[in-house]
């Protein structure tokens, strides 16, 4: 089986490469770029290597750039972020094109994670809306209304696996799963790229960060990563291939350790996996400093790590100047040679090319466009629907949601008007001055037929210390001039006079985000007794729990009578909320990262393996891999997510019981909404191989798909499984099925236990 995989590689490879030499837009391309490297001094090839940031524009690192302007006109950069708007990035690229020796055009780049202007919920909160085509539209509104500011090459998505919410860039990514995060990046990597690289209003995709950097140790931003190679292509690799696979132009090495070499050093990770084994054909760029960081790594001095970089596969340095100040040295010194100068260049020469700089430098710069492109009610209309399918209902007693638009409404917590906080982290490109909070969202939403109570009742945390981190990008965090007591005082009498309260909680934006690790994931004690005594009053609570990760709120949970899981939700948070609580909008989500009881059980994942002594059900037994002081299940599962409604499983059962190696087998399942509302709902299949020769996971999802049914109505729904959906990663890499029994589950989230076995041959 191995020597088959090996075979077939082999023959990919070459049909690759026969496909590659006849092609004749690759060969038009191969000999214009050859041309003008002909044309090009060595120092002038460095220097289209060298990205830069000039400042004062969009803040995403803690560096700037120095005499950019002299730079540009030297040939000193080949790409260019931080500044945006067609006129500026206009200016800086006649400084290329028309002041420089030859005139090549620069990139000019961002970080568009979650949307441009028109900002969408964190990527978390997107991908939990299981809803791929809405997350592709987001990349493509994305793509538009950055290009129409200058800006058309993004570095996004983010594909990294994360099993550890402490770690604050899970907000960034899709969550815990492969399966999933692989389709999400998908998505995002076709809405921004299209179908077309040249048009002026899509823009190049970065696939980040390359790789495992979401499996930083103790969940702690830059740190070490260390795991088996088998742990790698199974769990986390996936997403990024699927990336590569979908077409993503560029790559972004990350910031930690793979097999103890940085990544920006990393030649298995950049070269052997990513270009030889996986194809990839576009260009490798640096994080934000990277390459200089791999000096702290204990890799050597500037000279000694850039020259690692370069021969590693990457092909630009980010901020760094690294590869601009050092890399002539290196090459007359023997240290690297001409060859992987030019490599890296050509390939940064071709990124160019296919967005078809070379035949118009300025086609992203049309001053016209921003106002036709940018935040116009088209855009803010889809993040107000996407705002609402990311919100995850976790807990409805009594059906106390959906609420009426009448009575008194007390409307309480930090963030409950907060403007500064609805974008969440990573909207650098947006303006938190247009985002709707959450008091305006409800009297737009409940209008005049409501009676809507507020008071701020607590501050999002009382800590001045505290706030002083989470305020680097502006007031994030403000503390009141009231006392704590004046404020829940208020907040209390507030409740007193209502039908209902609703109690907006949870984390400032930059709570999480880059740089953003938090050891304790509750609620900040100034919130939490907030809730505690708004529980005492004995009111319906609705508690909405506004985050960008997954947080220990068990308490909170037992409080609540309805709590919903917001995320930070963009530019129409405010209204989307009070769409999702009004019952505008019925909600679908699902999560997509597990919610840990607390931070004792972390990581914690629906796809575990068994130990040999795994414990059965819920109660303690000594000898058995379990805790003391908790369960081992977490506080809510992947997958899981409510609905006004409810929906019904039943009837599973596949077309056949055995399936060829190069078969199908359908699975089907009845699926009926039991309750009083129509909704949506997201049906997912899980599949355990029962005997392997590698520990199989418990489960592992492997289809699903989102339905709409009005009350009463059943419907059948159906997945195809093939080989490929049971294969794995073997000992030495090679990927195939094994024969013999597996279980398939469906269900509305993964605990799901409706179940059916069948066999491969």
């Amino acid at each position: 089986m191995k020597k088959l995989g090996i075979i077939l590689l082999a023959i990919a490879l070459l049909a690759g490469c026969r496909k590659e030499n006849t092609d004749p837009a690759k060969k038009e391309m191969d000999k214009f770029v050859s041309e003008m490297m002909s044309k090009m001094t060595i120092q002038e090839k460095i220097g289209q290597l060298n990205l830069v940031t000039p400042g004062g524009g969009i803040l995403t690192g803690s560096v700037v750039s120095t005499d950019v302007e002299a730079k540009i006109k030297n040939g000193q950069v080949g790409g260019i972020f931080g500044v945006y708007g067609p006129e500026k990035t206009l200016q800086a690229q006649k400084l290329a094109v028309e002041e420089s020796r030859l005139g090549i055009p620069m990139l000019f780049g961002s970080d568009v994670i979650h949307g441009y202007k028109t900002t969408f919920p964190l990527p978390i909160g997107l991908s939990c809306s299981w809803d791929m085509e809405l997350i592709k539209e987001t990349a493509r509104v994305a793509a538009r209304e950055a290009t129409a500011d200058g800006i058309f090459w993004n570095f996004s998505p983010m594909a990294d696996i994360a099993r550890d919410p402490r770690w604050g860039r899970i907000a960034e990514g899709a969550g815990e799963d492969p399966y999933l995060g692989s389709m999400v990046a998908q998505a995002m990597v076709k809405g921004y790229q299209q179908d077309d690289l040249s048009r002026n209003n899509t823009m190049m995709s970065t696939v980040k960060h390359m790789a495992l950097y979401g499996a930083s140790e103790a969940g702690r931003d830059y740190n070490t990563v260390d795991m088996s190679h088998l742990r790698m292509f199974n769990d986390y690799l996936p997403p990024y291939k699927a990336a590569v696979d979908a077409g993503a132009g560029c790559v972004m090495s990350s910031f930690n350790d793979v097999d103890g070499v940085p990544a920006s050093g990393n030649r298995w990770l950049l070269t052997d996996l990513l270009r030889t084994r996986w194809g990839f054909d576009g260009f490798v760029v640096s994080d934000y400093t990277s390459v200089n960081e791999m000096i702290a790594h204990g890799m050597g001095d500037l000279q000694q790590v850039s020259a690692l970089a370069l021969k590693a596969g990457l092909d630009m340095d980010m901020v760094g100047e690294g590869f601009l100040t050092t890399l002539e040295k290196s090459l007359n010194e023997g240290k690297i040679n001409q060859e992987d100068i030019d490599l890296a260049c050509r390939r940064v020469l071709e990124a160019k090319y296919k967005l078809g700089l070379f035949e118009d430098p300025y086609r992203y710069f049309d001053a016209s466009r921003p106002e036709k492109d940018i935040l116009i009610d088209e855009h803010r209309s889809l993040a107000r629907e996407t705002a609402a399918r990311s919100m995850v209902l976790l807990k409805n007693e009594n059906q106390l949601l959906p609420l009426k638009k009448s009575g008194t409404i007390a409307l309480v917590g930090p963030l409950a008007d907060s403007r500064n906080n609805m974008l969440g982290t990573w909207a650098p490109t947006g303006d938190h001055n247009l985002a709707v909070t959450v008091l305006e969202g409800f009297k737009n939403v409940a209008g005049n037929t409501a009676n809507i109570q507020y008071a701020k009742g607590a501050n999002i945390c009382d800590d001045p210390e505290m706030a002083k981190k989470v305020n680097v990008f502006g007031p994030k965090i403000e503390i009141d001039k009231r006392s704590p007591e004046a404020m829940l005082k208020e907040a209390l009498a507030v409740a007193g006079k209502a039908d209902v309260i609703v109690a907006v909680v949870g984390e400032a934006s930059e709570m999480t985000g880059e740089s953003a690790t938090r050891s304790d994931i509750s609620l900040p004690m100034s919130q939490k007794k907030l809730v505690r005594e708004l529980a005492k009053t004995g009111k319906p609570l609705v508690i909405v729990n506004m985050s960008g990760r997954p947080m220990t709120i068990g308490e909170e949970v037992n409080h609540a009578d309805a709590l919903l899981q917001m995320w930070h939700a963009g530019v129409e948070a405010g209204n989307a909320l009070a769409d999702v609580l009004f019952g505008d909008y019925n909600p679908s989500g699902k999560l997509t990262a597990t919610f840990p009881q607390n931070v004792g059980q972390i990581p914690i994942y629906y796809s575990i393996r068994n130990t040999g002594r795994p414990q059965e059900g819920s109660n303690f037994e000594k000898f058995k891999s379990n805790y003391l002081d908790v369960t081992n299940s977490p506080l809510f599962p992947f997958g899981y997510g409510l609905s006004y409604t409810s929906f019904q499983y039943a009837n599973i059962s596949t077309d056949k019981n055995e399936m060829a190696q190069d078969g199908t087998i359908h699975v089907s399942v009845e699926v009926t909404n039991t309750g009083n509302f129509d909704g949506e709902e997201v049906v997912q299949l899980y599949i355990r191989d029962m005997v392997a020769s590698v520990t199989p996971p418990l489960r592992l999802l492997k289809g699903f798909k989102k339905i709409f049914l009005k009350k009463g109505e059943t419907t059948t729904v159906e997945f195809a499984i093939t080989a490929n959906d049971l294969a794995f990663y073997h000992p030495d890499l090679s990927f195939y099925a094994e024969p013999g029994d597996f279980t398939v589950f469906v269900g509305g989230d993964s605990n799901a236990s409706l179940s059916k076995v069948f066999t491969l041959k």
